[in-house]
């Protein structure tokens, strides 16, 4: 796999000699148990998989390169290059301006941009409208495009499936970017439609079946569907893709429940007509992540810290896998981490930080489950590992548990 130039600063040396010892002992990623790091009165058990992803570590090299070598020229990415306040905010640091939030509002008008300006497209790409307006201002939308390839991979098989006349259902956040770009992606071969989660599909199966009306399709997925979709017509034939920070297990849930409903509606010896398996759109980064996460789970801890981006999809995705099986605090950096009694983190039901007072049990060893989303820096938790470490008197040199 390619070697990317990402900035020294978000490099660990302890958790890259960590990863770099795992893959050279599991070079093909069959292990997915959690490496023990065993400081004495705190234990960490750190999840195989974590951490930068190759769409990340691409989108981060571009980026880098393309403020170091274009000092005199007014740099802009379109939103966020990847949902990680430390990043964004290092590359607003040095100049580089964003031109809308998260959620797709205008934070810069079109007109202040000019042909002799550079945009960044990010990590999740965009839309084909967005890529029409920066080439009515004379701008290349694909010179600085550091969309995920693994992003492009879903499009692309959108677009096959489009143009076999299949329907293309997609898995996802339609308020999230890269939701929104594939969606505008899919449409302009087939008609679509943007199910959340399997409580929307089931609601899908049941107009695919006629349980429920045309009307109640139109009410119930307003403002998630293609223009000029036909119910009657454009449920017929489906294929299932996905926001790739997505749970893999939900979305194999969604395409095996509508799989069902085509099977139910057109019989076996027709299915293959009427539904497209699409497993090879799953990005093998969000796999591998959440793999790690369940193995990481199967050991006994006192508490786990997940570390990421609060607007990050896929640090979301694992915060709720933790959270279902023991109690889980989703921090941001290691300033969270106040003292020994008292943590900020980020409830993800209510989208508030929250503080909360005693969460440190009062026994030795403490055990603690840690990993982080796919948009996190390695450094930041090497530092949340050294924040918690130095918080316990009598621990071991980091020399003597990480030789």
């Amino acid at each position: 796999m390619k070697k990317f130039e990402i900035p020294q600063f978000y490099k660990s040396s302890i958790i890259s000699k960590i990863k770099q010892s795992r893959m050279d002992n599991d070079p093909r990623k069959k292990d997915y148990s959690p490496t023990l790091l065993d400081f004495g009165p705190v234990r960490f058990y750190l999840a195989r998989h974590f951490g930068f992803c190759y769409g990340v570590e691409n989108a981060i090299e571009i980026s880098y390169k393309t403020v170091e070598e274009n000092p005199d020229r007014r740099i802009f990415l379109l939103s966020e290059i990847i949902h990680n306040p430390s990043v964004n905010n290092d590359l607003k640091g040095r100049g580089v301006r964003f031109i809308m939030d998260t959620s797709g509002n205008q934070l810069i008008d079109w007109r202040e941009l000019n042909s002799d300006d550079i945009v960044i497209i990010p990590a999740f790409g965009t839309t084909l409208e967005i890529q029409k307006k920066l080439a009515e201002i004379g701008l290349d939308a694909y010179k600085y495009n550091t969309t995920c390839p693994f992003v492009e991979k879903v499009w692309n098989r959108s677009t096959q499936l489009g143009k076999q006349d299949y329907t293309i259902i997609i898995h996802g956040k339609h308020y999230h970017e890269e939701t929104r770009a594939t969606f505008s992606h899919s449409v302009l071969n087939s008609a679509s439609v943007i199910v959340r989660d399997i409580e929307e599909t089931k609601y899908l199966s049941q107009v695919i079946l006629s349980d429920k009306s045309e009307e109640d399709f139109y009410e119930f997925f307003k403002g998630k569907y293609s223009e000029g979709f036909d119910v009657k017509r454009d449920l017929q034939k489906i294929g299932v893709v996905n926001q790739t920070t997505m749970l893999a297990t939900e979305t194999q849930a969604i395409a095996d429940y509508l799989k069902e409903t085509m099977l139910k509606k057109f019989g076996e010896n027709n299915l293959k007509n009427h539904f497209a398996d699409t497993r090879d759109t799953l990005c093998y980064a969000t796999n591998d992540n959440q793999d790690a996460t369940y193995s990481l789970l199967g050991k006994k801890a006192d508490f786990a810290i997940v570390v990421g981006g609060y607007n990050s999809s896929n640090t979301s995705h694992i915060v709720e896998l933790c959270e279902a099986k023991i109690k889980t605090y989703f921090i941001s950096s290691p300033d969270r981490i106040i003292s020994k009694n008292l943590i900020s983190h980020f409830d993800i039901q209510n989208k508030v930080e929250i503080t909360s007072n005693n969460y440190m049990p009062n026994k030795k060893p403490v055990d603690i489950l840690l990993t982080s989303g796919a948009s996190c820096p390695d450094a930041i938790v090497d530092q949340v590992l050294r924040k918690i470490t130095s918080l316990f008197d009598g621990v071991k040199k980091l020399e003597a548990v990480i030789p």
